[in-house]
């Protein structure tokens, strides 16, 4: 009778049969809740029948013997374990609710449990539930059994019926079954004792993973979930469930223990499988059907060979990190070795997001991130972070450190240059400051950022790290040694540290190739650039935005991968050096006289695959001996590096040929050649003739490298002229980098060409600090708008005139106090002067008829009002920090925007902050500054004040009627920069606008006059400031303390100047008087 049998859970969600009425026709019970479905719960293939225990009698009936008890004899079967059912009481409840203490439990049950740390829920949990089947084994129970002919086997995708939701199936096992009890098929009954034996069985499979269940679970130093120190990427197995496991079982579990965190394939005969936790996972993203069977009896899902690639792709696709355990030979080698000889197997691969470089991982670089943080010697609360990062496709690596403060700023710009797919760090050694910005900054781009915290970034100290990368050769066949990359490093042992937690952690994954191959580079977060902290990258919205629009999108028309991966790393660095900022200005301006070299270069770059990758793979694939051995696994990889080795050379003939065009093209070349250096191209040592070679070596090796059938002399064919064309892989990056820069040029001139408003070509002026120079910093430009907010109906936003500093018609100060009404345009105006420096000193043409402007170093903005709940921070606190970071870094050729600051907080606290602020910013540092605000007060107090500007964005009423009523006098904002401070903000007209009832309006209107008359009075010192601001009250308390001095050699430069600035105010104050 146990071939019957089918684990109980299956049928959870099937109505129960309950009994029989006077008719015969079965009553059922109606079936669970989806939420409650347990384990597998595809409808069995085939219909059950019921079976009637011996001693079944139907009920006394007046009206005469039914259909039913004619051939009820048909359905009677007398069973071994009658006895027991005899010895039993009945049963109250349906299997459903007893199942829900012994059905299996699946993943998508589970609310809050991260995927990555998916653990088994166990059949049953034996003490709790021991009471409970010796209870329910004196109790009657009917359920739905199948023979053995509808038990299905390990089902893959390529054998399912379509795909159907969860829920969807559950009902339609519901409705499948409920039709079959009320049809007249044959159906059989089974009573109570096999209910019993099929609990008693899950009874023992769940015996046997006890140690899985979250409430036993132990790491491999034996800590619980709840321990600090709990490593989540390892498992700790009892002695003696060891002891207990056949050989193929430990051959699983040995790898398991080490890889809790990874979906472990394990490959048996033609099949790779999923157990336990990792089977949860591929039922509930693949939609494989759970069974209990595999190694050891477990729950398992599995897929052919022929689907094991896509299968890995769609996990990884989905954030897993996914692992491969290959037999390392076949069935019949294993029993040549004898008769009880198990197939010899290993992990060989483990692919995750963040190491990916074989599916289709898109434009975007893919980066590893390790980080770790220490604090620095000084009291200052600043702290360092050395870190290491990698881009597998590319076999390239980074080492860096920076200083940064309890901001985070400089952190911010580290996650928001490198973009990592991955986190590294230290749980223990990362201060909640620095997880925060994680945080912060992983909200940014369009994939979620993965972070995996380690007890430690490394175990090793220093010496033993560079004793291992020396030992086990890796970045042998980099270009830069590890100590010329250290050197270059201000933070070295910290730097080392980091880069040891990097190395730790590929090694996990089984790269060693990728070490060895890699090249190893020094990178600096400000390296002779224009500084944008992350804070500032989000606000000006450089690469997203609410609206899909951004800097990056408006300036992305390039053709190639490797073009979108440079353009993205030029928009976080733009340039410092005005000559180099010309010289790309220089080609723009050659490729937008020559429209016709545009359409060429476009049409050899879309032929171009992503050469970076392809030149990478070749590089590693030299020290990927180990796959290769392996039967299929081997001649697969061996069939992808001749397509990839195919590919790349007839890339590199694309590229070539348009370098070699382009080389025909005056003045066009010599402006490239300042931009990028280029190999020797033509010549009997040019890379032109050199790449004949192995043209000809694969169109007579490999005709067909598309799809080529490999052979055994094909792997040491390709490792030989892989060898040889590698020979010049400095030379081929060369070539690589002219493209990605001729490429993103001409994105700048097809940008530049086909704008819907008027662009022009700035005239960049070296700033005082990065020559001799003795200019002053200056920022002009005329009909600016803002390159990607269109105005209503898709219109161009109104232009504006902007100047700062000094300029040929004479010197104007080098603030702008900017005033106007809530939604006038203030903040879209501080954004388009910001884009605008940016894209001017990356090179490309700017969004206005004429632009002057010397080298800015540093842009800073506090622009916005947002909160991050998620990382406890109010929007007033997040106001300050931005504010702090311009007042401790902020310098004469720095431009800075403040949007409202104060608003977070109480009005005086507010207005006493951006007070103290502004002044500081104008008196002590004097730097080109946009400061846009609604304390009006402001522009009272400064009114006077020599280094300040007034200007509005100017609006106007329309009447509707001619009431006097608020709602009929229609605000109008204009968006138009006028001279002067605007009279109010105009808030009351902006709440009626935005759907406010007007009787409130009006209550607030007149409580607005109350205040006015009331609080004004605290302003009224403000209204004095303006014919004699605070700046003409230090230099009265200057001139007074020159009174005193008897010894005029004492005179230090600041009191002069300040004696030439009073000069100066004297005698324009005198020439304006006379004008009048």
């Amino acid at each position: 009778m146990h071939r019957y049998f089918k684990p109980v859970e299956r049928f959870s969600t099937a109505p129960t049969v309950d009994k029989l009425n006077r008719h015969g026709t079965a009553a059922t019970s109606q079936p669970p809740p989806t939420d409650d479905v347990r384990g597998t719960d595809t409808p069995p293939e085939k219909v059950p029948r019921r079976v009637l225990p011996a001693n079944f009698a139907p009920k006394e009936n007046n009206s005469g013997p039914s259909l039913f008890e004619s051939i009820m004899h048909k359905f009677v079967k007398v069973d071994d374990n009658e006895r027991i059912t005899k010895r039993s009481c009945p049963l109250n409840g349906s299997l459903s609710k007893s199942s829900q203490s012994v059905g299996i439990r699946a993943d998508t049950d589970r609310e809050g449990v991260h995927k990555e740390e998916a653990v088994f829920q166990p059949l049953v949990k034996a003490k709790d539930n021991a009471g409970n089947f010796k209870e329910n084994a004196n109790q009657e129970n009917m359920t739905l059994i199948v023979t053995d002919d509808d038990v299905a086997g390990p089902e893959t995708p390529g054998m399912q019926q379509p795909l159907a939701s969860q829920v969807k199936r559950s009902r339609d096992v519901g409705s499948k079954f409920g039709s079959v009890l009320n049809s007249g098929k044959r159906v059989r009954f089974i009573d109570d004792s096999m209910a019993l034996d099929t609990t008693k069985k899950e009874v023992e499979i769940a015996s046997k993973f006890e140690w899985l269940d979250p409430c036993r679970i132990r790491d491999a130093n034996g800590r619980r979930p709840n321990n600090p120190l709990y490593d989540r990427t390892t498992l700790y197995i009892p002695p003696e469930v060891l002891t207990k496991l056949s050989a193929s079982q430990k051959q699983y579990w040995s790898v398991k223990c080490k890889y809790m965190d990874v979906v472990l394939f394990f490959k048996v005969g033609k099949f790779y499988e999923l157990y336990e936790m990792d089977a949860d996972i591929g039922h509930k993203e693949l939609d494989w059907k759970i069974t209990l069977s595999g190694v050891g009896k477990c729950r398992q899902v599995g897929i052919s060979e022929s689907g094991i690639d896509d299968a890995i792709q769609k996990l990884v696709a989905r954030g897993y990190k996914v692992g491969r355990v290959e037999q390392l030979e076949t069935s019949e080698a294993a029993k040549a070795r004898g008769a009880n000889s198990v197939v010899r197997r290993k992990l060989v691969q483990v692919v995750t997001p963040s190491t990916n470089v074989d599916g289709n991982i898109g434009p975007d670089a893919v980066h590893l991130l390790a980080i770790k943080e220490e604090s620095n010697d000084l009291d200052n609360g600043s702290v360092v972070y050395g870190f290491a990062f990698v881009d597998c496709a590319r076999l390239r690596f980074w080492v860096g450190s920076i200083e940064d403060d309890t901001s985070c700023s400089a952190l911010g710009a580290l996650l928001m240059q490198v973009s990592p797919k991955e986190v590294i760090y230290d749980s223990r050694g990362l201060s909640k400051e620095a997880q925060k910005a994680l945080r912060k900054f992983s909200l940014i781009g369009s994939a979620a950022l993965q972070f995996t915290p380690v007890q430690s970034i490394t175990d090793l100290v220093n010496s033993e790290i560079r004793d291992l990368i020396h030992s086990k050769a890796y970045f042998k066949g980099s270009s830069h040694s590890l100590d010329h990359v250290l050197n270059n490093v201000i933070h070295r042992e910290i730097t080392l540290s980091a880069l040891g937690g990097l190395i730790g952690h590929l090694d996990r994954l089984m790269l060693d190739d990728l070490l060895q191959s890699g090249d190893l580079y020094p990178y600096q977060v400000y390296r002779g650039c224009l500084k944008m902290d992350g804070p500032t990258m989000i606000n000006l919205e450089l690469f997203v935005n609410n609206e899909d629009g951004s800097l990056y999108n408006c300036l992305d028309k390039c053709v190639t991968s490797s073009g979108k991966r440079l353009l993205r790393n030029w928009i976080c660095c733009p340039l410092v050096d005005a000559e180099i900022i010309n010289n790309r200005l220089d080609v723009v301006d050659d490729l937008m006289a020559n429209p016709e070299i545009i359409s060429h270069i476009a049409q050899h770059l879309r032929k171009l695959p992503d050469l970076e990758h392809l030149l990478g793979r070749i590089k590693s694939s030299l020290q990927l001996s180990g796959p290769l051995l392996l039967p299929l696994l081997g001649k697969k990889i061996l069939k992808q590096r001749v397509k990839v080795f195919g590919s790349l050379v007839n890339g590199l003939r694309t590229a070539l040929s348009l370098l070699l065009l382009l080389m025909k093209e005056q003045p066009l070349i010599s402006s490239l050649t300042k931009v990028f250096k280029l190999p020797i191209l033509t010549g009997s040592e040019g890379l032109d003739q050199f790449l004949i070679q192995f043209e000809a070596a694969v169109h007579s090796d490999f005709p067909n490298y598309q799809n080529h059938d490999v052979t055994d002399s094909d792997a040491e064919t390709l490792t030989i002229l892989a060898e040889l064309f590698l020979e010049k892989a400095a030379q081929w990056f060369e070539v690589v980098h002219a493209i990605n820069c001729i490429d993103v040029l001409r994105s700048f001139a097809v940008t530049s060409s086909f704008s819907c408003g008027t662009m022009t070509r700035p005239v960049i002026v070296a700033s005082k600090g990065t020559s001799g120079d003795t200019g002053g910093t200056v920022l002009k430009m005329k009909g600016l708008w803002h390159p990607f907010a269109l105005g209503d109906s898709g219109r161009l936003p109104v232009p504006n005139d902007i100047v700062l500093g000094e300029s040929e018609d004479g010197s104007h100060p080098r603030t702008l106090l900017l005033t106007g009404p809530n939604m006038g345009g203030k903040s879209t105006l501080l954004r388009s002067t910001c884009l605008a420096v940016i894209m001017a000193q990356l090179g490309c043409y700017v969004p206005c008829e004429s632009c002057v402007l010397s080298v800015v170093d540093i842009i800073f903005t506090r622009l916005g009002a947002k909160d991050r709940i998620m990382t406890g921070e109010s929007t007033f606190y997040i106001e300050c920090t931005e504010t702090a970071s311009v007042l401790q870094n902020a310098t004469q050729d720095s431009l800075v925007i403040l949007d409202e600051l104060g608003r977070g907080t109480s009005t005086f606290d507010g207005y006493a902050i951006a007070y103290a602020v502004f002044r500081h910013l104008i008196e002590k540092v004097n730097c080109r500054m946009l400061f846009a605000t609604h304390y009006h007060p402001l522009t009272k107090e400064f009114a006077s004040h020599p280094r300040v500007t007034m200007q509005h964005m100017a609006c106007a009423f329309k009447s509707k009627s001619d009431t006097c009523s608020m709602r009929d006098q229609e605000l109008v904002f204009l968006y138009r920069l006028a001279s002067g401070a605007c009279p109010e903000s105009y808030g009351l007209q902006v709440a009626l606008m935005a759907g406010i009832p007007e009787k409130t309006v009006n209550t607030a209107s007149k409580a607005s006059q109350r205040m006015k008359k009331s609080i004004g009075q605290s302003f009224r010192s403000s209204e004095q400031r303006s014919e004699f601001s605070t700046l003409h009250e230090e230099w009265l308390k200057t001139l007074v303390s020159i009174s005193r001095i008897e010894d005029c050699n004492s005179l230090d430069e600041d009191v002069l100047d300040t004696l030439i600035c009073v000069w100066y105010e004297l005698k324009t104050s005198f020439v304006s008087g006379k004008c009048r």
